[in-house]
């Protein structure tokens, strides 16, 4: 079934408007890793539909992210111009957001894009996180050349869920996911 919207735009009732909500939401861009969208990041947790009550739910990819306010106006702005008016965007802290979460066609634009994707997230227990003092050994294989001959040269990058790395085969400094 379908109705007038916002601007007299048609918008989809019951179980279509659910869908259609879920697949604007899942297509919004990451602000800051722009060929991303937050379907991809793993960031979309839940999108709920109320009659006309829209509830959308994010995780950030860790508690200080400064892109999360620029995320859910934006899902806010999608959802309301497409007559989906009532939207309210949640904050979802728990569990935290893992990079495990990142879909399997988000790995692939990341390397595409030239950004190594992370590796498998470390595994812990429950209770106090572990603290290390010295970086674990890893080597990142380069997005460009595919070599693991690879160094990391700044812990961080234009995001503190990145840092940066060289390939020593083929000379390319690039950007990597960090595994959370």
């Amino acid at each position: 079934m379908v109705t007038a919207g916002a601007a007299g735009r048609p918008v989809a009732l019951g179980p279509e408007r659910s869908a259609l909500a879920r697949r604007i939401a899942e297509g919004v861009p990451d602000p800051e890793l722009p060929m991303l969208t937050l379907g991809d990041l793993g960031i979309l947790r839940d999108v709920s539909v109320t009659g006309s009550h829209v509830v959308v739910s994010l995780t950030p990819t860790y508690s200080g992210c400064p892109a999360m306010a620029e995320m859910r106006a934006d899902v806010h702005a999608r959802l309301a111009a497409a007559g989906l008016g009532d939207v309210e965007v949640r904050t979802v802290l728990s569990p935290p957001w893992s990079s495990d979460w990142i879909s399997a066609a988000g790995r692939r634009k990341l390397a595409e894009a030239g950004i190594a994707p992370p590796g498998a997230a470390p595994r812990r227990a429950s209770g106090p996180v572990p603290l290390s003092l010295t970086r674990p050994a890893c080597r990142i294989a380069c997005p460009s050349c595919g070599s693991a001959d690879t160094e990391r040269t700044a812990a961080f990058s234009a995001t503190a869920c990145k840092d940066l790395h060289r390939c020593r085969a083929c000379a390319e400094p690039f950007e990597h996911v960090k595994e959370i």
